[in-house]
């Protein structure tokens, strides 16, 4: 019997032993798990409050930095604060967040842009009516009424109303004026009488053929084009420099309209957006064009987008910048021998007399006996003439006008000087007759002659 006792102790301390390992190890395995457990939960409430963060500088600082860059190519755009605390899921929404705020961002403008445009495309047409219903009483006023301060209201009316009709432009209107085929030279005529400091505008005609003209299409688009160019290039440089306008022709590529001016220039980032301007981008939001909108090269980039012009800016050899804006051969014409050019149209350089004939000295006289030419023909006088392309009617044969020996041709700032002093008198008659003087004989007073300013260089 005792080692049936035995075998039962033997068996209870074997059980015993079991028990004592096996609570061992369910408190070890306890222990493990409560560790494991407390690791995810530090892990989870890193990852909880990296997301946080990562949110927060969504919100603070990447949706604001991508809608700035939007306006700034050169912003930075933050990415992910801590990508390695981030997992692939929430990096990815995350960034998805960043282009859908940019996406609307976009849409939103545009909505805005689109009102904006709406609205100036409404109200300038109105305007613009309204000032050629002006322009057009101004004109009646100047037939009935000998009054220089007439010419001064058309002049301002003039400004104002290209104003009006470059805002019109930007706005995906039409110039609003219909004209027919035009020459190009009365072209630059005209847009040099739309700018503030017109008289230092000189042009310069190299054209090869003078009665060289614009498809009527296209002529308003290109005079509106140019005189944004020339009011930028008379705006930035010194009032007692000249702007000059080359009118040059070329073989198959059309015409070529070189602007220089001697002004401040411009310096890198602002000649790279000019261009890009000027290359006439398929979108350009009004917000984009600054406070107040510099609205000159969008213009023109809209011009040469919608008519096939081409405009080019560089540094001018003077110092400021050139400009050339190219009318493509498809748009000229040439204009029939029975239209009349106007007056103050200058003549090609080729028509113009040589320089050197002005220095040769005076002829001898003429033998009495000597019988006058048929078709006779000024000698050179150093003044521009325009060649004549149909010969006169027949007439009775009358002498060559030959100068008088030692006289010298009138400057036309002298011809200038004369029409003013004969100006002034005719006015000063009528202010002693009881009427009221008027301002300065040129017809033009200078103030707010800078009310007019260029747009873009800077």
């Amino acid at each position: 019997m005792g080692w049936i006792v035995a075998v039962i102790a033997v068996v209870a301390a074997v059980a015993a032993t079991a028990r004592s390992y096996g609570s061992g190890r369910s408190e070890q395995l306890a222990v493990a798990h409560a560790e494991l457990t407390e690791r995810q939960m530090k892990a989870a409430e890193a990852r909880t409050a990296a997301l946080v963060e990562e949110i927060r500088q969504l919100a603070h600082r990447r949706i604001p930095a991508a809608a700035v860059a939007l306006s700034h190519a050169s912003a930075q755009v933050p990415g992910l604060r801590e990508a390695a605390e981030v997992d692939g899921e929430a990096a990815r929404l995350l960034t998805e967040a960043v282009q859908a705020a940019r996406t609307a961002v976009i849409e939103e403008r545009q909505r805005v842009d689109a009102a904006a445009r709406a609205a100036m495309r409404g109200t300038s047409a109105k305007i613009q009516s309204l000032l050629n219903q002006s322009q057009q009483l101004l004109h009646e006023l100047q037939h009935e009424y000998d009054d220089p301060r007439i010419l001064q209201l058309d002049f301002r009316n003039e400004l104002a109303l290209r104003r009006t009709q470059s805002t019109a432009v930007l706005c995906d209107a039409w110039p609003g004026l219909a004209r027919q085929n035009s020459p190009l030279i009365e072209i630059v005529l005209g847009a040099q009488s739309r700018v503030a400091g017109y008289e230092r505008i000189k042009v310069a005609n190299h054209l090869r053929e003078e009665r060289i003209a614009l498809a009527a299409r296209a002529a308003e688009p290109l005079a509106i084009a140019l005189a944004e160019l020339l009011a930028n290039a008379t705006a930035y440089s010194h009032p007692d420099t000249d702007v000059t306008v080359t009118l040059q022709q070329s073989g198959g590529r059309g015409a070529f309209l070189v602007v220089d001016d001697a002004g401040i220039g411009m310096d890198e980032d602002a000649l790279d957006r000019a261009r890009a301007l000027l290359a006439g981008p398929s979108e350009v939001l009004l917000t984009e064009l600054g406070d107040p909108p510099q609205t000159g090269f969008a213009v023109v980039g809209r011009l040469v987008t919608q008519y096939g012009f081409h405009c080019h800016i560089e540094a001018s050899p003077f110092g400021g910048m050139r400009t050339i804006l190219r009318v493509p051969a498809h748009l000229l014409t040439v204009l029939k021998e029975d239209r009349t050019l106007s007056a103050l149209a200058p003549a090609p350089v080729s028509a113009q007399a040589a320089p050197a004939e002005e220095a040769a000295p005076a002829a001898p006289a003429a033998p009495a006996q000597e019988p006058p030419r048929a078709n006779p023909v000024a000698e050179p006088a150093g003044l521009p003439s325009r060649r004549r392309r149909a010969p006169r009617p027949a007439a009775a044969p009358a002498p060559a006008a030959v100068p008088a020996a030692g006289q010298v041709p009138r400057t036309p700032e002298q011809a200038e000087s004369s029409w003013a002093a004969l100006q002034q008198g005719t006015l000063n008659g009528r202010s002693v007759a009881g009427r009221a003087p008027a301002p300065e004989p040129d017809g033009h007073d200078h103030l707010g002659d800078q009310d007019d300013q260029g747009d873009d260089e800077t």
